[in-house]
């Protein structure tokens, strides 16, 4: 099984499908053999990301200038449609679809030079770091602080739920510059902290409900100096950099968990043709049948609306609200597939012996990844 089955697709053209053969090729010899050991060490290796970096795999938009390949996001979006079906849990998407969009549209000339090139070969690994304890979707209320002493910036605060954050080298640190600036957001910057710099610590590597391989921790940050220099883009500009960028980010997400809910229905069909019940297999039953093919259909009509998004993103079209409804949508229908997918395995109760207990989990984890899908409401009601 494979993606190659889903007909009709629009968004891609030939040289899209052949890096997609690339894509696959590396994560059968590369990822595949290894994600059941990496889910039980909670951790996917630097070395793994080094590799992706020789195929290009990372970060595929960035341009020639700067160790990049200069292409479109269809293929990062290739990428994620192919480690989400293979189960292949790097934190690629984080660091291709999200911060390097940050680095190319805001950073100085030296930020490029300095990381685009490391961020392309998987030398260095990024995270961007929002979350805190007490402040959730509200990223206002963030109390972590990086006030200027000199020519450095001296940053204290925690995050957590911070993706890639065991493993980072380089992390986005969104930080208030006034603390009473008015409104709030006006007060804002996202600063680059390396990870060797005096101060910063990473705590512990949290356990979730799935995606155990998932690296997401908590970060520390006492005292920490770092140049001005650091700073992403202009001063003061943090928020409105991280909501220009929601259109990619909920796309980037829509597009991972379709594929995983694609490879989810496709595994549990291939399950209830094998699998016995009384005189014949659990596929012969009418209503394994009927929620397969509800499923189905609707599987269906989600690529054709992913293609849409990825088309018009492509064409630099797609709005904020409409990656909302992107990320809305086929959430939910990843989870609505997980859900049903598993009790054609048996339910609940054979949590641990399918990959469909370790897919159902993930789903779980990925539905809230990024804000909650009430949140996605709000925003697509904006607009009405």
């Amino acid at each position: 099984m494979s993606l190659d089955q889903i007909a009709g697709r629009f968004a891609y053209n030939e040289d899209h499908e052949a890096f997609r053969q690339t894509v696959r090729s590396f994560l059968a010899k590369e990822g595949v053999p290894y994600a059941d050991q990496w889910e039980k060490d909670r951790l996917v290796p630097k070395s793994f990301w080094q590799k992706a970096g020789e195929v290009g795999m990372l970060c595929p938009t960035v341009p020639e200038e700067y160790g990049g390949l200069g292409l479109d996001f269809g293929y990062n979006a290739i990428v994620d449609e192919e480690m989400a079906y293979s189960g292949v849990p790097a934190g690629f998407s984080l660091q291709s679809d999200i911060v390097a969009g940050y680095m190319e549209h805001y950073g100085s000339e030296e930020q490029k030079k300095e990381w685009l090139p490391k961020m392309v070969s998987g030398d260095v690994i990024t995270a961007i770091a929002m979350t805190e304890p007490g402040t959730g979707s509200d990223l206002q209320s963030i109390r972590t602080t990086a006030k200027k002493d000199g020519n450095h910036y001296v940053i204290n605060g925690s995050k957590t739920y911070i993706t890639n954050g065991q493993n980072t080298d380089l992390t986005l640190v969104v930080a208030k510059t006034d603390p009473d600036a008015q409104p709030a957001y006006k007060g804002m910057s996202i600063i680059l902290v390396e990870s060797d710099r005096e101060g910063f610590s990473k705590g512990r590597k949290l356990d979730k409900i799935g995606q155990d391989a998932a690296d997401t921790s908590e970060l520390f940050f006492e005292d920490v100096r770092v140049p001005i220099t650091n700073c992403l883009g202009e001063e003061g500009m943090g928020f409105i950099y991280l909501m220009s960028q929601l259109p990619q980010e909920r796309l980037s997400i829509a597009v991972s968990t379709h594929a995983s809910a694609q490879k989810a229905f496709d595994d549990t069909v291939a399950f209830v043709k094998e699998r016995k019940a009384f005189k014949g297999t659990v596929f012969d039953f009418q209503n394994t049948k009927f929620v397969l093919a509800d499923l189905k259909a609707k599987l269906q009509i989600g690529w054709a609306h992913l293609d849409w998004a990825i088309a018009r993103h492509l064409k630099g079209e797609l709005t904020n609200e409409e990656g909302a409804a992107a990320k809305l949508w086929h959430t939910d229908l990843q989870w609505e597939v997980m859900d049903k997918c598993l009790q054609l395995h048996g339910g609940a109760g054979y949590m641990n012996e399918y990959p469909i207990a370790k897919m159902w989990r993930g789903a779980r984890v990925s539905r809230i990844y990024g804000g909650t899908n009430e949140i996605m409401k709000e925003v697509i009601s904006r607009k009405l």
